[in-house]
């Protein structure tokens, strides 16, 4: 009776639902638990992690797709996945790995994204996701659209949920105030983390129905981009949040070139997926937790005690 349920249930599934079940139950998405999403190695327990912010999105998402008539399961199975490719440390371990694989194809995580559920998961078999969920992870970020609207959607979710939890997690941390958010966004979005949120994922719905594609009217698009480069100025760049980030490129970087002059220190697995030895340890260091690569750090750089 038990295996007739459980193969009942399987044959029940949506392909995109199997999907999700696929990236939940993978080891890149429960390592985002311990990935930086901006502040690096925060010591409160309530600011964003990257799999805080994967679930938001995923929330946002499917709100809004289910508003729209789209496929929820779709959407939510790209949300789920998008960032499963992104490396410890946030966009600033992005950035060393980058610089490390010049001329070698460079690093952006939404194609690392692509990379995990197609070769690097399931110990080199894939996740074989559908076609449509592998273009929305792939196109969640960058200037070319996802194919589908429910992967478009999810570029929008992305950058509603990270621009307004990025500044509650910089407000929480006192790096600025709400006085310091510039005014004209804050008259169009409201003056509250949910009424800003609200507010964009209404005007998606509002602009979108009845549409080939997914739109902002320009007003609320404006102030959301407005605030987006309010925080790179003052919050991802130009902030205390950011001190640490020298440490942190020099760090990756050290792993970066000990790895490339000892190849034989990589895992076994991931040699075995990969023969190009830079694009192995590539592969290596951003499927790396914050913790892990500071662990693998100290191992690897820093003197131990010896007691004779």
């Amino acid at each position: 009776m038990d295996r007739l349920r459980s193969e009942t249930s399987c044959a029940t599934r949506t392909a995109y639902q199997r999907d999700i079940d696929r990236i939940t139950h993978s080891k890149s998405f429960r390592r985002l638990m311990h990935k930086t999403q901006v502040f690096l190695r925060p010591e409160g327990d309530h600011y964003r992690t990257r799999l805080t912010h994967t679930l938001e999105v995923s929330r946002i998402a499917r709100t809004m797709a289910r508003a729209l008539s789209l496929d929820e399961d779709l959407t939510e199975a790209i949300a789920m996945g998008h960032d499963l490719g992104h490396t410890p440390f946030g966009h600033t371990g992005e950035a060393v790995l980058d610089e490390m694989m010049r001329g070698s194809g460079g690093f952006k995580h939404n194609e690392q994204s692509l990379r995990v559920v197609d070769k690097l998961e399931n110990n080199g078999e894939g996740l074989n996701l559908t076609n449509a969920v592998r273009n929305g992870i792939l196109c969640h970020t960058g200037l070319v659209k996802a194919d589908t609207p429910e992967g478009r959607l999810v570029h929008k979710a992305d950058r509603i949920a990270y621009i307004n939890h990025d500044i509650d997690d910089a407000l929480r941390a006192g790096l600025i105030s709400d006085s310091d958010l510039p005014l004209a966004c804050i008259r169009v979005l409201g003056d509250t983390h949910s009424l800003r949120i609200n507010t964009m994922i209404l005007d998606v719905i509002t602009h979108s129905t009845g549409k080939d594609d997914i739109f902002m009217s320009p007003d609320v698009e404006q102030a959301m981009l407005t605030l987006r480069q309010y925080l790179f100025d003052n919050i991802y760049l130009g902030s205390a949040a950011k001190l640490e980030s020298d440490k942190t490129q020099t760090m990756l970087a050290q792993l970066f070139a000990y790895y490339i002059a000892y190849p034989g220190a990589l895992p076994d697995e991931i040699t075995a997926m990969e023969r190009n030895s830079k694009r192995a340890v590539c592969d290596y260091i951003a499927g790396m937790t914050d913790r892990f690569a500071v662990n693998k750090y100290i191992e690897l750089f820093v003197p131990q005690g010896w007691n004779g």
